[in-house]
């Protein structure tokens, strides 16, 4: 059985990504990208659909020890798991050096005290789990093909098969360093260069040194904002600039529920948010980056604006089940691909084009097509903005006037008119001018209780929904607004769970609810870090912190975070590690900086 989700750890090297367990056991890896097929599966099934586990030896009936500690080397990717054992302690060191050539995942086994009996145990299943390659020997490494595939196994340790699982065992004593690496190469070309595990790991030490001077954030959270900066880092597609939303598919969003997504794409709103966090922080380069992404992959088509594309900017993402798999903690179906694709969610031409005003006013080169594509979009909403959509949330029931989607469709007017004020930009501006009174009204008047005191999650609704939580941070009303503090207060009332965390909106268990979905699921993490940021906005800035200070508990102790908390399990759920997570830890923790509400 997989470990828990929080007992994973990430490395990865901007083009695909990697999940270590405590025990030392690689059980997700797709290659050579993101959304490429799994070589290692056992996340979502068990050691039969893929891992390669490195530790301690143990007896065959015996679970794997875990290790006594694990780190990240100071601000990096770089993981350090150290097991304690009654002969001595040993090092393990897992990286994915930053590529210009074959992908590799490279181990490196030292002996810290005493003598150390060690195994590493690889069993290769491509097609996520599906099938077994080919494994053979080629000029002394042992390599594993099947179909357009081929990864390469190299050490200078003996090698053994056994079950068609490839062994080495092997002992550790002081100042003993021995590597193993693993490299992807497509199956038709030459053998992958033989690696060079120290002088990989020399560089990719620099190369998170040297990125993560580039924050400009100093505050009391560094910690927690550098751990965050990189996870979002390792997230982006280094070739074309496209992020990711998490490196995984199909972790439960509830323990046995089918709430369980492919998140191996690009979500624009997710990489929006990411890109103004970046900004924020020092990071130019990578908004940038993204920038040049989103216009390859709009091109000359805005109209059919989709929520979300490969990280190339590939349109077609269709959805299928994996069936082999049983799935994390038998949460069935797998899935990969994703068929909201398609989905019509107007809030995305709000996020997109905040984006693009926040790179505008932070400095970043201007771009006639950028500011081309943001005039289109404003285009389009002029005739859609009063139609029903799917959402911020991808509900898979009926279309619904989401009132979040509505003040997004204001907030893409808003920034649009603000570019065009400052010179950069022509358009109709009387006319997009009384557009956005327009929206302003009808959410107003539309999407507002007045007996409660509170914005509702759709119009004509009864129910609430956290988005409308960033009602005051786009700018749509004040802070002091009476109805934004009603909307705030009501949120908390409703949508909390016991220790003080923001579900998304209510929820039906077995029946189908707004989502058109049987079940539940965790309080989602975004939301609860928005809750903060309110409060703070609203002046209650005590209670913010120790709601952030409370999420920050919540993080593993490598200070990741997947997608949602389970209050009754009081664990994590949901793809691991999640971008929309860690982007409003560190919006709140600059706006709790700036405000100086912070303990210590």
């Amino acid at each position: 059985m997989a470990g828990r989700i929080e007992d994973y750890a990430l490395i990865g090297d901007m083009q695909t990504a990697a999940l270590v367990c405590r025990d030392g056991t690689v059980d997700w890896l797709c290659l050579p990208r993101f959304d490429s097929h799994a070589i290692f599966a056992g996340l979502l099934g068990t050691e039969e659909h893929g891992f390669w586990r490195l530790g301690p030896a143990h007896a065959a009936d015996a679970k794997p020890p875990v290790a006594a500690r694990r780190s990240y080397r100071g601000d990096s990717l770089i993981l350090e798991s150290e097991w304690d054992t009654p002969r001595g302690t040993v090092r393990v060191t897992d990286f994915m050096p930053p590529r210009d050539g074959a992908p590799q995942l490279i181990r490196i086994v030292e002996g810290v005290s005493g003598r150390v009996r060690m195994r590493s145990a690889l069993r290769m299943r491509f097609s996520y789990g599906r099938v077994v390659p080919w494994v053979h020997k080629h000029e002394g490494r042992t390599v594993a093909v099947a179909g357009p595939d081929s990864v390469w196994f190299d050490t200078d340790r003996e090698t053994y098969g056994k079950s068609l699982t490839t062994y080495s065992d092997f002992t550790v004593a002081p100042g003993d360093r021995i590597a193993f690496t693993i490299s992807w190469q497509p199956s038709h070309h030459q053998p992958p260069p033989l690696p060079e595990p120290e002088q990989s790991l020399e560089a990719t030490e620099e190369f998170w040194r040297e990125w993560v001077e580039h924050c400009t954030y100093h505050g009391p959270y560094r910690e927690a904002v550098i751990r965050s900066l990189i996870t979002l880092k390792a997230l982006t597609y280094a070739p074309t600039g496209g992020i990711v939303a998490a490196p995984t598919t199909s972790l439960p969003e509830e323990i046995g529920g089918v709430r369980n997504w492919d998140y191996r794409y690009t979500w624009l709103r997710d990489a929006a948010i990411t890109l103004s966090s970046l900004l924020r922080t020092g990071y130019r380069e990578e908004a940038r980056a993204w920038r040049e992404w989103l216009l390859r992959a709009v091109a000359g088509d805005p109209e059919n604006l989709q929520i979300m594309y490969g990280i190339a900017g590939e349109r077609e993402l269709g959805e299928a089940e994996l069936d082999w798999l049983p799935g994390y903690e038998n949460s069935a179906p797998v899935r990969v691909g994703n068929g909201a694709a398609h989905q019509l969610q107007l809030d995305v031409y709000g996020e997109v084009t905040e984006a693009l005003h926040l790179g505008h006013m932070t400095g970043l080169a201007r771009n006639d097509y950028a500011s081309l594509l943001q005039l289109k979009l404003i285009r389009y909403l002029e005739d859609h903005w009063q139609e029903p959509d799917e959402g911020i949330w991808e509900v898979r029931g009926p279309r619904r006037h989401f009132v979040h989607s509505k003040v997004m469709a204001w907030v893409a007017v808003d920034r649009t008119i603000k570019l065009i004020e400052s010179g950069d930009a022509d358009g109709p501006l009387d006319r997009w001018r009384e557009l956005r009174d327009d929206i302003h009204r009808d959410v107003c008047e539309r999407g507002y209780d007045k007996e409660r005191n509170t914005f509702t999650q759709s119009y004509g609704s009864k129910e609430l929904d956290a988005s409308l939580l960033l009602i005051p941070q786009m700018g749509f009303l004040p802070p002091d607004d009476k109805r934004v503090i009603g909307t705030i207060e009501a949120i908390q009332r409703e949508l909390s769970t016991p220790d003080g965390f923001i579900l998304r909106y209510p929820t039906q268990g077995e029946d189908e609810g707004v989502d058109g979905l049987p079940g539940d699921e965790g309080a989602f993490l975004a939301c609860s870090f928005w809750m903060a940021d309110d409060l703070a906005m609203i002046g209650r800035v005590d209670e913010a912190r120790k709601l952030f200070e409370k999420l920050l508990s919540l993080r593993n102790d490598l200070g990741l975070l997947a997608e949602e908390w389970d209050p009754h399990l009081q664990r994590q759920v949901g793809n691991f590690p999640q971008a929309f997570s860690h982007v409003p830890l560190i919006d709140t923790a600059l706006r709790l900086t700036a405000s100086g509400a912070y303990g210590g």
